[in-house]
């Protein structure tokens, strides 16, 4: 684990893009393509706008999305796909773009985008880490032992803990669905100053 401590949100999202940017381009110049998972939401909106204004060839990317509520519409202002639309898809030229679509037939939308996914491994997680350590709508008590790359859930309705505070480094509890970043082999937290003084004893 790497972790970064900027001033503000704008240079975290500038270090996180530059980031970013550079495995984009080393996977594409050694695959000929990559594959990025993004996440929506306010701590995304300075990487986001850094990202779209880097140097990469955005047609050999995939972009896949995280989540969205069921039964909303794509159009309204709570919607993570309009979310991406407006500030990421359309300003890049991608070679592919999945979004999940909370409409229709709920079953069906899921399997088609779990069968595009797995096709191949995502390169690159863009992710945030919500206020009770959710990771996307992985909300505690989370199932760390599914294979389902996509599924429908409860959500949580207390947020318990501070982002990225309390319990954030603790060993791998269902109950804080981002410690399960622990077992990946290669991961980077980017942190502002505020964010980073709640943890400021354990890092």
């Amino acid at each position: 684990m790497e972790i970064h401590i900027e001033k503000n949100a704008d240079e975290l999202g500038k270090h996180a893009a530059s980031l970013i940017a550079d495995l984009l381009n080393i996977t594409i110049k050694e695959r000929g393509e990559a594959r990025i998972l993004l996440s929506t939401g306010a701590s995304q909106f300075s990487t986001i706008n850094a990202l779209i204004n880097k140097d990469i060839d955005w047609e050999k990317v995939e972009m896949f999305h995280l989540d969205e509520y069921i039964g909303l519409d794509e159009n309204h202002p709570a919607s993570f796909r309009r979310y991406l639309m407006a500030r990421f898809v359309s300003k890049v030229n991608l070679k592919n773009a999945y979004l999940v679509d909370g409409n229709g037939n709920i079953e069906e939308n899921i399997k088609k985008l779990t069968e595009n996914l797995n096709l191949k491994p995502i390169d690159i997680g863009v992710i945030g880490i919500g206020e009770n350590g959710h990771i996307a709508f992985n909300d505690p008590p989370a199932d760390f032992d599914t294979n389902e790359s996509y599924k429908i859930v409860e959500l949580d309705n207390k947020c318990k803990m501070q982002q990225v505070g309390e319990g954030w480094f603790e060993d791998i509890n269902n109950n804080v669905p981002a410690t399960i970043l622990k077992s990946h082999p290669k991961w980077t937290l980017f942190l502002d100053e505020e964010s980073a003084s709640l943890v400021k004893d354990i890092i």
